[in-house]
């Protein structure tokens, strides 16, 4: 059994739309793109190489694909050039030789190596992948394709950089078509710029409980007799 695992940088409300640039996602007229890069710490560069640091495949959306497909080949291979930095080189090298699977409807242009289309049925294709034998399965960005695996209830584990900005218009993580779930906390910590580092993990259906009291007042059997 492999687990899918949704790795993705958010802001404050749930934004997670172009993190990495300003020509990253621009659609629907955004303008923050590149809002991770102040950011960016010690302690985020070692949560993403953690992630990275077992094996897994590579769960895309077309456009994610895309702006990866367009960077990670090209990244410099040669320790003498001056734009050689070794920490790219080593997720380059990960992400070339991981399996992609792809959420597109266009496999004939999946040019990069290693890289197999999900089919039309993505939901089912991912929870086949995930009964079969292999590493787990790994999100980045993807939007349109997370909503779609939070609501076939398809994800076991989110890791989530949570960062202290409020972007208002965006792409978000979560839209009203994530089944319900509760979560856990399996990991934390705070790095000292604020952004918070976060693993949530699959805990069961959600509970639900009352403050209210156990002799409801007349006022409040009025109250609930005005919103049926």
């Amino acid at each position: 059994m492999r687990k899918v695992t949704a790795g993705a940088f958010i802001s404050l409300d749930g934004v997670m739309q172009a993190p990495g640039g300003p020509q990253e996602d621009p659609s629907g007229g955004f303008k923050f793109g590149g809002w991770v890069f102040p950011y960016w710490s010690e302690e985020a560069d070692a949560a993403i190489g953690e992630g990275f640091a077992r094996p897994f495949d590579l769960l895309l959306g077309r456009r994610t694909y895309d702006i990866f497909a367009a960077h990670w080949p090209y990244v410099e291979s040669d320790p003498a050039a001056s734009g050689y930095d070794a920490g790219s080189r080593q997720i380059a090298d990960v992400f070339d030789n991981a399996t992609k699977y792809v959420a597109t409807h266009h496999p004939e242009t999946l040019s990069w190596a290693n890289s197999e289309a999900l089919g039309p049925d993505v939901a089912g294709k991912v929870r086949d992948l995930k009964a079969g034998e292999g590493p787990d399965l790994l999100t980045q960005g993807s939007t349109e394709l997370l909503h779609l695996l939070l609501a076939a209830d398809l994800i076991d584990e989110l890791r989530l950089l949570i960062y202290p900005v409020i972007l208002g218009k965006g792409k978000r993580l979560f839209d009203p078509g994530s089944a319900p779930r509760a979560l856990r906390m399996a990991k934390s910590a705070i790095a000292p710029n604020g952004v918070l580092i976060v693993t949530y993990e699959r805990d069961g259906d959600i509970k639900t409980g009352s403050f209210a009291l156990q002799q409801p007042s007349e006022a409040e059997i009025e109250r609930r007799e005005k919103l049926s």
